[in-house]
């Protein structure tokens, strides 16, 4: 569809407020240098009457967490019908929760975790089949948003709080040693794959964000048969969750060879700041960040037919 006037939803009101308005500004920026007329639209209570007074063709969405990557958003943009960027509201809701997402991967044969929900701060004494180390998070945010990993029985209960008041539901996974990947999958195909190579304890919200936070190799070193199951995961992730346009599935390479790889989640709204693994991916395909964003934005669409 030929659009010219594009709104890039940015900021918003999760707790990645800050990632997304770096990630927005630099989408607003690409598209700018490729010939649109962009505005920036930092989205609040105030979203619908916003977008009514921009009168614009599309919605490029920049939106990281809650209220912006977890179908809110694409909610209203359905009811406006005002084309936009990414999954809709079935997808981006389901990936957003970890609980439900790696129920639906796991009924679609794609390998996860094994996790648990637990009901509460309260909740004492994890499963047997989950001895420690494991991953606390909650079950709707990003950017590494109150994980914890517990490698001690102490550490317990201080990470089901930090958890819990991010969130009303948690998930609890067991901690798998290996290499962190993530592919990126663009329409429905998959472009690369990317090894992120942390230098703090896990990949956490600074080694993700802060400059000299990690290391990242671009293709991930992992031989050409786990970068095939790699990039097959990917697709099939992408497929049983019913992505739409650009995403990124992350997962985790267990250091024995004899170990299937692990799909960790699925992030519907890639980040696109200086640090962000879709754009890296995309470069060594051979995308550039302007032709990214404006490929990315000529596949807008409303998803529900009226």
């Amino acid at each position: 569809m030929d659009f010219h006037r594009i709104g890039v939803l940015l900021g918003g009101l999760s707790a990645e407020r800050e990632v997304s308005l770096r990630s927005g500004r630099a989408v607003a920026e690409g598209l700018a240098r490729s010939g649109f007329e962009v505005v920036e639209i930092d989205a609040g209570r105030d979203l619908a009457a916003k977008l009514h007074c921009a009168r614009v063709d599309a919605v490029y969405i920049a939106l990281h967490g809650r209220m912006g990557e977890d179908g809110t958003v694409q909610g209203l943009l359905e009811v406006m019908g005002l084309p936009y960027t990414g999954s809709g509201v079935l997808a981006s809701a389901l990936c957003m929760d970890k609980i439900v997402a790696r129920n639906v991967l796991a009924a679609h044969g794609v390998p996860v975790a094994p996790g648990w929900s637990p009901k509460g701060e309260d909740d004492d004494v994890a499963p047997q089949e989950l001895s420690l180390p494991v991953v606390v998070k909650p079950s709707d945010e990003g950017s590494s948003v109150g994980v914890t990993i517990v490698r001690e029985p102490a550490h317990w209960k201080p990470a089901l709080t930090l958890a819990f008041g991010c969130s009303r539901r948690v998930i609890v996974e067991k901690f798998i040693e290996g290499t962190e990947l993530t592919v990126a999958v663009l329409d429905g195909e998959p472009l690369g794959t990317l090894e992120i190579e942390p230098h703090a304890a896990f990949y956490d919200y600074d080694a993700k964000y802060a400059p000299g936070g990690s290391t990242h190799h671009v293709p991930a070193r992992i031989g050409e048969a786990r970068t095939a199951r790699a990039l097959e995961l990917a697709q099939k992730a992408f497929a049983a969750a019913c992505c739409k346009g650009a995403a990124r599935v992350d997962m985790i390479a267990p250091r024995s060879e004899s170990e299937d790889l692990v799909v960790l989640e699925i992030n519907t709204v890639p980040g696109m700041t200086q640090r962000s693994l879709l754009p890296e991916i995309a470069a060594a395909a051979g995308l550039g960040f302007d032709e990214l964003v404006t490929r990315i934005v000529r596949c807008a669409s409303t998803k529900t037919r009226v």
